[in-house]
């Protein structure tokens, strides 16, 4: 069958609806994904997608046609589904694109947790399964029954934190019409202490309001304007599938994800003294150092969700974050989830009786980011890469994932997209004159 390789990414299946991803692929895909792991039994939910019901019969189509029984947990968010794949013990397809526009469908794809298919292993391998029609010769038919988790994953989710003793705490939430309204309504019900005010929480794949990317400072200039004007604690802001999350503090201000991963990592410390924390190659100098202040030890890792994860499991890291609202939790199944981030902070704003700005200060006077600087490469990101080396080659350079430079004062990560023609900048000086400078030469060299 002929299909457009370039949906097959690195992490998970995602392309245009119906353009590159259809229902004749989405069938394909199932069938694929049955032969390859050749299991009998098969987790699939959904998102809010227009197209997503269509994509949901077609993959679960294919399942069953290879012989596979079909576990419908119906339309959930990520974690929803990440909690279904752990305890049955099954592998998993999860039908959404996660952020990206409401035109693109795409899977997501669990082998075991917290083990998910890559483009290193697995997501290639159903390519080429698709590609020359080499599935297994099916000896049954497979069945589908339904099952809703979400009671069971609400109770969980609320082991994680000592919820009698939040303080009353005034929450912002903005879930974007996404898939993860209704579960969080549930989840904070069962906290007397908290002020919920919901934006956007009904999922509506047309997506009336806004997109669904909360990086985009388009996407949450509404929320972080609501925080400021209502006297909000915190803003809670929630991708289009739930499995990132993102911060806006008590002064309306975006929170980057390395100072959460920083600050949230300094908190488990005091749960798990001396503990392994995970995080990406582009964070600030301010997750290890606050990482090492506390007594744990910190472990960089490659950027992506599969490296994460199966570091954090070999590893027995109790905690793992990403620059770009990933947040990874040993007692989540190794899993990320953005409901169990929001629990977390505000447990951690309760314990420690101060307002977010106030834990940031130090971080903010201290570590000065640029944050994701994105250029669109027409050439070799590899060349560009190798010359940005070649211009600082008097640093400490490392290959672990894109180029990493590294000085007593500053350093920066030069990455290509796993997704996109883009080589992705994350730069970072001890005070906000050099990073400003160091951020201009570093552009002009990989714009030039």
């Amino acid at each position: 069958m002929q299909v457009n390789p370039g949906i097959f990414k690195a992490y998970d299946i995602r392309g245009i609806y119906p353009d590159d991803l259809n229902e004749e692929v989405g069938y394909a895909i199932g069938r694929a994904f049955a032969s390859f792991l050749k299991v009998d039994t098969v987790i699939v939910g959904r998102d809010m997608r227009l197209s997503s019901p269509a994509q949901f019969d077609a993959v679960t189509r294919g399942l069953m046609k290879q012989g596979a029984d079909v576990i419908n947990i119906g339309m959930v968010s990520t974690d929803q589904y990440y909690y279904a794949c752990a305890n049955l013990g099954h592998a998993g397809m999860m039908v959404t694109a996660s952020h990206n526009p409401a035109q693109y469908s795409g899977f997501k794809m669990v082998k075991k947790m917290p083990q998910l298919l890559s483009g290193d292993e697995g997501i290639q391998d159903l390519r080429r399964i698709v590609e020359n029609d080499a599935y297994d010769t099916p000896t049954r038919q497979g069945t589908m029954t339904e099952i809703d988790f979400s009671e069971d994953f609400v109770n969980m989710v609320l082991t994680l934190i000592d919820g009698e003793n939040l303080r009353p705490l005034k929450v912002i939430a903005d879930t974007g019409n996404g898939m993860v309204g209704p579960i969080l309504k549930r989840v904070y019900e069962r906290l007397p202490s908290v002020d919920l005010t919901g934006m956007y929480l009904d999922p509506d794949g047309s997506l009336p309001n806004h997109g669904l990317d909360p990086l985009q400072p388009e996407n949450r200039a509404e929320l972080q304007q609501r925080v400021k004007d209502e006297g909000a604690d915190v803003g809670f802001a929630f991708d289009g599938d739930g499995d990132r999350f993102f911060t806006i503090d008590d002064r309306g201000e975006f929170v980057s994800g390395d100072f959460m991963t920083a600050l949230m990592g300094q908190y488990y410390l005091e749960k798990y003294p001396g503990a392994k924390i995970v995080y990406d190659v582009r964070g600030s100098w301010a997750v290890p150092d606050l990482i090492t202040a506390k007594g744990g030890i910190p472990l960089m890792e490659r950027v992506g969700h599969a490296f994460i994860k199966r570091r954090m499991a070999d590893e027995g890291a109790v905690y793992g974050g990403e620059v770009t609202g990933h947040y990874y939790f040993k007692d989540f199944y190794f899993a990320d989830s953005g409901i169990v981030p929001s629990l977390i902070i505000m447990e951690m704003l309760s314990k420690k009786n101060a307002s977010l700005s106030e834990l940031l200060a130090p971080l903010e006077a201290k570590y000065f980011i640029s944050g994701e600087i994105n250029t669109r490469i027409s050439g070799d990101p590899k060349a560009k890469m190798q010359e940005l080396a070649e211009t600082f080659s008097d640093a400490k350079i490392s290959w672990q994932d894109g180029v990493s430079v590294e000085y007593d004062d500053w350093h920066f990560n030069a990455r290509p997209s796993n997704t996109e023609p883009l080589l992705r900048l994350n730069l970072e000086a001890k005070s906000k004159a050099l990073m400003e400078e160091k951020r201009d030469q570093v552009v002009e060299i990989i714009r030039s």
